[in-house]
């Protein structure tokens, strides 16, 4: 296949210029592994330089704004046996038929298991106001929704917000938003704080800040971006077992019940994070800088708080930036974020595979087509209504 070619059909893909002829033509390259290191070569070098906002709308631009934007390694496994591939750049989904072609150094070409697809998850929410009345966000086109003791409770895009509506206050109102399984989404709280909810979470608020501090609760995971306010301190509640104490900072909160601990992870500022006393333990506390992550265990009296110093905080929020992060994370934990948010279940017929992954994957991918990627390791799957069942598991 003529280089010169390739370059120019992947410049005119970029451009959104493509003809049907052409469009054919990039399908037929990228299902010939021949072709394989010249298109990666060509997207390199050709996405690196365009603006990815304005750039054609579909399953591949995506993957390669993961691959291209970011300072993270290519995906790869880490066991005794070293795997290392192309995760993102190297995955070109074809717009027609469904293919997945996996770019590695041996130019392998990954079969997909026919079976039904599943669709990654999106923006969407339910909003369940102070009367216990549901509103689900997904459904609604934008405008006000609420008003509710003082506020204006208005939703534009993916992004609900609290604005004051200039009627004085009654007595203190709360709101909770909550994201099921394949949902995150998005608030602006009455000061201005932003708070965006991974799936399966969900944060109880009020609608408008009264008295000498901010307080609301959290469940699941959420990253914050709390409004500077030295006069009312902002008081997150975990699960009524820690909470955290901020002025004005940035953080991610992961309390997962399914996960062995809750992860508060520090950005920008300063945290104090504190535990409540259960029983026979004492309460514990810890302040945080930016890079330390305080880890607590969901273990029954267990209230310690464990200090690390050198967290990965591009991993800890990559869900808000619309990646999977797969940096050092065991098997188990990468399918429990699956399970969130391709709202699936997942079990293991063999057990639970002793492999770990590095690298990063954007989250805007079928299911099929990250299970492409996993796959390379040795792993087989077999999907049964929204049932994944691990097949079998490559052991050291």
């Amino acid at each position: 296949m003529d280089h010169s070619r390739i370059t120019y059909i992947v410049g005119r893909y970029l451009e959104k210029a493509l003809t049907e002829a052409e469009r054919q033509e990039l399908e037929q390259m990228l299902r010939d592994p021949a072709c394989n290191e010249a298109l990666l070569a060509a997207f390199d070098e050709q996405a690196g330089e365009l603006d990815m906002s304005a750039a054609p709308d579909d399953k591949l631009l995506p993957i390669l704004h993961a691959a291209l934007a970011s300072d993270r390694p290519p995906l790869r496994v880490a066991s005794r046996r070293r795997w290392r591939w192309i995760a993102a750049a190297g995955v070109l989904a074809l717009v027609a038929g469904g293919y997945f072609w996996l770019s590695s150094q041996t130019a392998t070409k990954m079969e997909v298991v026919e079976q039904r697809d599943i669709a990654p998850g999106k923006q969407g929410a339910v909003l369940t106001l102070a009367d216990g009345s549901e509103v689900v966000l997904d459904s609604l086109g934008n405008g006000t929704i609420a008003r509710q003791n003082g506020a204006q409770v208005v939703l534009s895009g993916a992004q609900l917000s609290y604005q004051a509506s200039g009627d004085p206050a009654a007595a203190v109102a709360y709101n909770t938003i909550t994201t099921p399984n394949g949902r995150q989404f998005r608030i602006t709280l009455s000061d201005g704080t932003q708070v965006w909810l991974n799936a399966a979470s969900s944060l109880r608020y009020p609608t408008a800040f009264s008295g000498g501090q901010r307080s609301v609760e959290v469940r699941g995971e959420a990253y914050f971006e709390v409004a500077p306010d030295p006069r009312k301190p902002f008081l997150v509640n975990i699960h009524n077992k820690a909470d955290i104490r901020v002025l004005g900072t940035h953080f991610n909160v992961n309390a997962y019940d399914n996960e062995t601990n809750i992860a508060a992870t520090l950005l920008e500022g300063s945290v104090r994070v504190s535990t409540r006393a259960t029983g026979s333990s004492p309460a514990a506390e810890a302040a945080l800088q930016p890079g330390q992550q305080a880890l607590i265990s969901h273990s029954a009296g267990s209230n310690a708080i464990r200090v690390n110093d050198e967290a990965d905080t591009e991993s800890a929020v990559a869900w808000k930036d619309g990646l999977f992060s797969f940096e050092g994370v065991a098997f188990a934990d990468i399918m429990r974020q699956l399970e969130r948010w391709y709202d699936i279940q997942v079990i293991y017929e063999n057990g639970v595979p002793d492999i770990e992954f590095e690298g990063a994957m954007t989250r805007d991918v079928s299911l099929n087509g990250l299970l492409t990627i996993l796959g390379r390791s040795g792993i087989q799957f077999r999907l049964e209504g929204r049932t994944l069942i691990v097949l079998h598991g490559r052991r050291p």
